[in-house]
């Protein structure tokens, strides 16, 4: 019975140990300061994010072209118009004008009559 609790105290203590250190990687960084490394979703025409699913992933590029709502934007790019929305915390500092060309990446939402954009990062094209 004490080689049993002694080996939980020890292993409770070296996961401890490695909590407080973090995950390593094989590159020697920590894994929390890195992300995914790899083929990134497509940009998507609004008319193809319209026949999407419900919480569909897409990456959107056009113009914001104007603000029809709080947090609710029109958003064009070659195949039509869509609502946006963006909470305040996705600007980050960024203001715009329709002739500034955006990235929107979000999550489609599906209502009953309608479909928008639920934006969770915004990013101007240069």
């Amino acid at each position: 019975m004490k080689k049993v609790l002694l080996a939980a105290l020890f292993a409770g203590l070296s996961f401890t140990g490695y909590a407080q250190q973090g995950l390593i990687m094989p590159s020697g960084q920590p894994a929390s300061q890195g992300g995914f490394k790899g083929p990134v979703p497509g940009v998507v025409s609004v008319a193809q994010a319209k026949t999407l699913r419900d919480d569909a992933w897409v990456v959107l590029e056009g113009n914001i072209i104007r603000q029809v709502g709080h947090e609710l934007y029109e958003f064009k790019d070659a195949s039509g118009v869509i609502n946006v929305d963006i909470d305040d915390k996705r600007w980050m500092g960024q203001s715009l004008s329709p002739a500034d060309k955006v990235r929107l990446e979000g999550e489609v939402d599906k209502d009953w009559n309608s479909v928008e954009i639920d934006v969770k990062n915004l990013r101007v094209i240069k």
